[in-house]
């Protein structure tokens, strides 16, 4: 199983323990990843608002490498997997908008038009198509952990764009904590939108938005929160003590990537998965994972 890989921003930066990760993960799970070369920011829905066509010819650039490749292309980010794949909704779509996109690309010297080719896809959707890939392999299995599914919200909605499940009553990610031998306890801020994007522009109240989801997660007797989201799990992480602050809680969990519970399971430390550079309840991971 192959695929043209689109790191996003945050994985080559602030949350570099998310790529090496991955590579780990997805190696020992037979997922070949090529990255894909030269690859741009997709605009995290910012640039969307600053210059919108500008954008979308920088997704549809993006895009278009992976289709040279002729490999459909995965993201383990929520935010990329949405921007790619509005991009190529809208660019399928519409033919003068295609060849409006493609005369950008041609004008700036890039080789490749877009064609609409190759899918774009997420590491957990790519799980849960393809349950096979775990099996045999954890030897690990978290059979003592209630982790706490957190999915976001950019992974499901809009539902038109994004379509690999009910938006309202999603399953996936229970479906994998399952397999990996560990608990799922629902809790009710799930599918709550973590603020990481809001969180210049109004940080009180993102910082209330993001303290209740940990609460809500520590309510329910989680003992770990996972996300298929570096964007979620930043904000979650890097944030707690003032989100726990900004809601009166003393709640503090282990925020982890999706990929991250996967490498546990599947028999890596947390020194592999790059949990050392994480903030909140590094000491409760432990107690988690050894006494699974």
């Amino acid at each position: 199983m192959k695929y043209a890989f689109f790191p996003g921003c945050v994985l080559k930066g602030a949350a570099a323990e998310a790529y090496t990760s991955v590579s780990k993960v997805c190696e020992a799970l037979g997922i070949e990843l090529v990255e894909i070369e030269n690859w741009t920011c997709c605009g995290a829905s910012h640039a969307q608002g600053v210059n919108d066509l500008a954008a979308l010819a920088v997704n549809a650039r993006n895009i278009s490498i992976a289709e040279n490749l002729k490999l459909p292309i995965m993201t383990i980010c929520n935010t990329c997997t949405l921007q790619l794949r509005m991009a190529k909704q809208r660019l399928d779509k519409d033919k003068a908008l295609r060849e409006k996109v493609n005369g950008i690309l041609k004008d700036a010297g890039h080789p490749y038009p877009y064609q609409g080719t190759s899918e774009v896809t997420h590491l957990l959707w790519v799980l849960d198509k393809h349950p096979e890939l775990l099996k045999g392999k954890v030897r690990h299995p978290l059979s003592k952990m209630k982790v706490a599914a957190y999915y976001g919200c950019h992974i499901l909605r809009p539902e038109d764009v994004m379509n690999h499940e009910d938006g309202r009553n999603p399953k996936s990610m229970e479906r994998l904590i399952k397999s990996l031998g560990a608990t799922s306890v629902p809790f009710d801020e799930s599918r709550k939108c973590c603020g990481f994007h809001a969180q210049l522009a109004a940080e009180h109240d993102v910082l209330k938005a993001t303290g209740q989801i940990t609460d809500s997660a520590a309510k329910a007797k989680a003992d770990v929160l996972v996300t298929p989201c570096p964007l979620c799990q930043m904000q979650l992480d890097m944030n707690a003590p003032e989100a726990r602050d900004a809601v009166g809680s003393k709640a503090e969990l282990p925020i982890l990537h999706l990929q991250q519970l996967i490498g546990f399971a599947l028999g890596m430390s947390p020194e592999e998965m790059g949990f050392g550079r994480h903030i909140s309840g590094k000491d409760k991971l432990n107690k988690a994972l050894f006494t699974s």
